[in-house]
């Protein structure tokens, strides 16, 4: 049986209860920020926009487009077993690659927020077979609802870096709590299943890093031809996924970078792609020119900065830039994921705060197949290596993709895991039919 639930999740109950007559002044603050689809927030109240469909059906919750772009295959496996699947995420963007890549019969809705009475909505409504929470992303009256309704808890991908470990530290007898409320806890590496271990998981296995078996990205074949005679020769490098503060170093280190290689175009995917237009702006203000593709433009002969504000075209970019920066690195974010990139042959450089992903860039750095650069002047001088020498540039790449492959078979021993629960649902399923 769960342990009794400790002062601190009860008075994080009450803040939440206390706090809901306030939701629609939230949600409007977000909408007009651009975090809400302001067609679907009845689903943010536990109000559905679909019926349940009959039959087990599996609910994986994850945050945001890396929690979902990370979970896509291991949903693929589950609807292959024919079991229904609701996916719920909590972004916008995450929301169009829902709409994008998940496969035929999946459901998305938007998670509701973490307040009791919108928490019983939802689940009176879907009433989840199995409910997987992928990486660390734990609402705590959603876990303790759904544990009260005996649904099956499980990690999947689990992830919790040495910072997030430490300030969980501080209420441990929270976080303690809702570990306790999970059937099992599927951890991406050693450290991560030592820590979640450390803090009251009491069935912890370490199955790898789901982001490792994902398919490299896809891309829109007619516009992958569009932008690759758009660009014709010139050189080109990405940045992406960076974040405010990062911008700033790519700009100069394109600025240093034209005059030795005339034509270049550095292409900028930001994290948010709402901040399109002000990475465009600050282009401006280095003196160079900008286009945007959230408006339909193309590099042009004269385009320097191509800023790709839009979502799930990262396939495109990294298929077109033979050399990525990864954003989240050079600010203290932890570092945005390199796997895609490398997967697609992109030699990659980052900063040095890189604890999302300190097992995966520790693993490329090892193989030189990823450089860490600490400054705009590094990122100049490392790039322009990278562009005189292609066949060292070349090796990197290569020894990338070794590597990532070599790390890989998460999926395999999640879906190994996750087996017994499978065969669960059948049993009740069949002996529900008869």
């Amino acid at each position: 049986m769960p342990d009794r639930i400790p002062l601190t999740l009860h008075v994080y109950r009450l803040a939440t209860v206390a706090a809901a007559p306030l939701v629609p002044l939230i949600l409007s603050y977000r909408l007009r920020r651009g975090k809400e689809d302001p067609l679907r927030l009845n689903e943010r109240r536990g109000e559905p926009s679909i019926a349940r469909p009959a039959g087990a059906l599996i609910w994986v919750h994850g945050a945001s487009v890396g929690e979902l772009t990370a979970v896509m295959p291991l949903i693929e496996s589950i609807r292959a077993e024919g079991f229904q699947v609701l996916v719920t995420s909590g972004t916008v963007t995450s929301a169009e690659l829902a709409q994008q890549r998940l496969p035929p019969g999946a459901i998305h809705q938007f998670v509701p927020l973490d307040a009791p009475r919108f928490v019983t909505k939802f689940l009176d409504h879907w009433r989840p077979d199995l409910a997987l929470f992928v990486e660390s992303d734990l609402w705590p009256n959603l876990v303790l609802a759904s544990a009260a309704r005996k649904i099956p808890l499980v990690l999947v991908n689990g992830r919790l870096s040495h910072r997030s470990f430490a300030r969980w530290g501080f209420v441990p007898g929270a976080i303690g709590a809702l570990l306790r409320r999970l059937d099992l806890c599927l951890a991406q590496s050693p450290a991560d299943a030592k820590r979640y271990t450390g803090l009251g998981g009491p069935r912890v296995v370490m199955t790898g890093n789901l982001k490792l078996d994902v398919p490299a990205p896809p891309a829109d074949a007619a516009e992958w031809q569009a932008i690759k005679s758009a660009v014709g020769n010139r050189t080109v490098v990405a940045a992406a996924s960076t974040h405010p503060g990062e911008e700033t170093a790519v700009l100069d280190a394109h600025r240093r970078l034209r005059q030795r290689f005339p034509g270049l175009l550095t292409v900028i995917a930001p994290r948010h792609p709402n901040r399109g237009s002000s990475v465009a702006d600050l282009a401006t203000a280095f003196g160079l020119t900008a286009a945007l593709r959230s408006r339909g433009e193309r590099p042009n002969p004269q385009t320097e900065i191509y800023v790709a504000d839009t979502v799930g075209e990262l396939g495109l970019i990294y298929r077109l830039a033979p050399i990525v920066f990864m954003g989240g690195s050079l600010i203290g974010h932890g570092g945005q994921n390199p796997i895609e990139a490398v997967k697609l042959g992109a030699a990659i450089l980052h900063g040095p705060y890189v604890w999302n992903f300190s097992d995966i860039y520790s693993a490329l750095n090892r193989a030189h197949a990823a450089e860490k650069v600490a400054d705009a002047d590094m990122l100049a001088i490392r790039i322009a290596a990278w562009l005189t020498d292609t066949r060292k540039r070349d090796a990197a790449a290569a020894a990338g993709q070794r590597t990532v492959d070599a790390l890989g078979g998460a999926l395999e021993r999640t879906l190994r895991a996750l087996d017994p629960y499978f065969m669960q649902l059948r049993l009740e399923q069949g002996s529900g039919d008869a």
